[in-house]
């Protein structure tokens, strides 16, 4: 075992606070690896979280899934190497688990959110959980897991190009769905209220803002009450909702019209395999530009006003990544 100093990690005790620690390294056990985080990309769960509305978590709690890292210590990998995790830990056992869905395990810990995550300069993960990059990246390794995120929630959708789509929200996980939604061949269609976000779509993914016609799939990536109740009616007759978006009340609909329509309400919850591979490949095949979503860049020595800033609206974020690197 190398010898290291103590590390540094950014706790949330409590909603409104961030402070910086030292702590001793975690220590390495048989079938997992010990990793130095690179990149942390910023997500809507941590900050809903830092802002105290955020579903399934509790405090005080390190933050951060959204990771590239670099093998220090594994009997799997190669010390030096780049890699992603899936950041959502499953018991494999519960029937989510054995029916192929680890995404929505019964028992779920997601990293950063039921379990302490990657806000920190050192963590051991289970090697099943570590994706080699392969040349790809710290950047793109980052922006996989919410890429993945979008990726599954078009695959509940099972979309069909031609098909007609409306995305609601182009927040992080918002625009990576219309990225991907237009990849797959389907006619894109955006609604935000946010005049330069809306703007980044039309200049940078070509897309319209959405009309008064229905959709075959709407597609909620807003994580708010009143776009995801707006959003019943703008289905076709026939057609599809997605929730990828997360709140925390009940949702209210008039049954008769969505019983009119026959139309299907789902929701998505995280990623599996398959999306994380698929979004992986998508980077080595050059199909998705990192640079063109991250629009802010912090050091490790920024971190603990990160939040403040990044939900400043003059700020015009698009992607926040923190490099733990330098």
């Amino acid at each position: 075992m190398v010898n290291f100093n103590p590390m540094q990690q950014w706790i949330c005790h409590q909603p409104g606070t961030l402070s910086l620690q030292e702590a001793e390294m975690p220590q390495r056990t048989l079938g997992s690896s010990l990793l130095r985080v690179r990149n942390i990309g910023i997500c809507g769960t941590d900050i809903h979280a830092f802002a105290g509305n955020q579903p399934f978590f509790s405090y005080p709690r390190i933050l951060g899934h959204e990771l590239a890292v670099e093998i220090v210590e594994s009997d799997t990998f190669k010390a030096g190497e780049l890699a992603t995790i899936i950041p959502y830990f499953n018991c494999a056992t519960c029937g989510a688990c054995t029916a192929g869905k680890p995404n929505c395990c019964e028992n779920i810990q997601v990293f950063g959110v039921h379990t302490d995550g990657g806000m920190r300069e050192y963590i051991v993960v289970e090697d099943r959980y570590i994706l080699p990059g392969n040349g790809l990246t710290a950047d793109e390794l980052a922006l996989v897991e919410p890429l993945s995120i979008a990726a599954h929630g078009l695959r509940r959708a099972d979309l069909k190009a031609g098909e007609k789509v409306l995305v609601m929200g182009a927040g992080p996980i918002g625009l990576f769905t219309i990225l991907l939604a237009k990849i797959q061949g389907a006619l894109v269609e955006v609604a935000e209220p946010n005049t330069s976000r809306l703007q980044f779509c039309l200049e940078n993914l070509g897309v319209s803002e959405a009309s008064s016609t229905s959709y075959s799939t709407v597609i909620d990536a807003t994580g708010n009450l009143l776009a995801i109740e707006s959003g019943f009616v703008k289905m076709a007759h026939g057609g599809k909702y997605v929730l990828i978006g997360l709140q925390k009340q009940a949702i209210s609909f008039s049954h008769p019209e969505f019983h009119k329509r026959e139309a299907t309400l789902m929701s998505s919850r995280n990623a599996t395999l398959e999306d994380f591979e698929y979004i992986l490949n998508l980077f080595r095949n050059q199909m998705i530009q990192a640079d063109l979503f991250i629009s802010h860049r912090f050091s490790k020595n920024q971190v603990p006003g990160i939040f403040t800033k990044i939900n400043e609206p003059a700020e015009q974020v698009i992607k926040a990544m923190i490099s733990l690197a330098v």
